[in-house]
C-alpha cells in the first residue's frame, strides 16, 4: 500500500481528472498518479495537508464525520470574531442545509486588511483591498465533520470572510513544514500509525 502526504497549493481541485482545471494529481508523476486517489477533499482555493493512498479503506477510516476525528484549519479573515461569535461558532451553526457540529476556534492574532494583501486570492484581491484599514485576524479551526466549504461557510455565518485558509493536520497527523506548496513525501511507518489510530 502507498501513503503519501501532499502539501496541496491553491489553484488545483482535489480530483483524478478535471476537464478545466488542474487537479492535484498533476503534482504526481504518471506510475504514482495512475495508482493514488485522495482521502477527502480540499476545495480549489484551500491549501495544506492531503493525504493520497491507493489503499480504499483509508477514506472509511478517516473522513466519515461518524468518526469524529478533529480536521484543524489555519485561516485569515476579513472581519472581527468577539467572545459572543466564538460561542456560535464553537456551539454548531446552522449553516443553510445542514447544522454545522461543535468545534474548536483558538484566535490568533488581529491585522488590518492591507497587510494581509498577499495571502488574498488575485481575483478578488481589489475588491478585498478597497478597505484597507478595516479589521482582519488570524485564527485556527477545529471541526470533525468537514462537509462542502463547512469552514468558510461558519465564519460567513459570523460575518466574517475567509481570504486565505490551510488545512494544518487530520488528527493527530500534522503537515510537515518542510513541504512547500505542490511537494509531497511518503508518510513515515509514524505518521502511518497516527493516522490510522484515529
Amino acid at each position: 500500500m502507498l501513503y503519501y502526504m501532499f502539501n496541496k497549493p491553491c489553484g488545483c481541485v482535489t480530483a483524478r481528472s478535471d476537464k478545466i482545471h488542474r487537479t492535484v494529481m498533476e503534482h504526481f508523476p504518471p506510475h504514482l498518479a495512475g495508482r493514488l486517489h485522495p482521502v477527502g477533499r480540499l476545495d480549489k482555493d484551500t491549501c495544506g495537508l492531503l493525504i493520497l493512498t491507493d489503499d480504499g479503506g483509508l477514506d472509511q477510516k478517516i473522513m466519515l464525520p461518524g468518526r469524529h476525528i478533529g480536521k484543524t484549519y489555519f485561516f485569515y479573515a476579513l472581519g472581527s470574531v468577539d467572545e459572543e461569535k466564538k460561542r456560535l461558532i464553537e456551539n454548531g451553526l446552522q449553516l443553510g442545509g445542514f447544522r454545522a457540529a461543535e468545534a474548536r476556534f483558538d484566535y490568533g492574532e488581529t491585522y488590518r486588511i492591507r497587510e494581509l494583501e498577499e495571502f488574498m486570492p488575485p481575483e478578488r484581491r481589489e475588491r478585498y483591498m478597497r478597505n484597507p484599514e478595516g479589521d482582519a485576524f488570524s485564527a485556527r479551526l477545529t471541526i470533525t465533520e468537514g462537509k462542502k466549504h463547512e469552514v468558510r461557510l461558519m465564519l460567513e455565518a459570523v460575518h466574517c470572510r475567509i481570504i486565505y485558509l490551510r488545512r494544518e493536520s487530520i488528527g493527530a497527523l500534522t503537515l510537515d513544514p518542510a513541504l512547500k506548496p505542490g511537494d509531497f513525501r511518503e508518510l513515515t511507518e509514524e505518521e502511518l500509525m497516527l493516522l490510522k489510530e484515529n
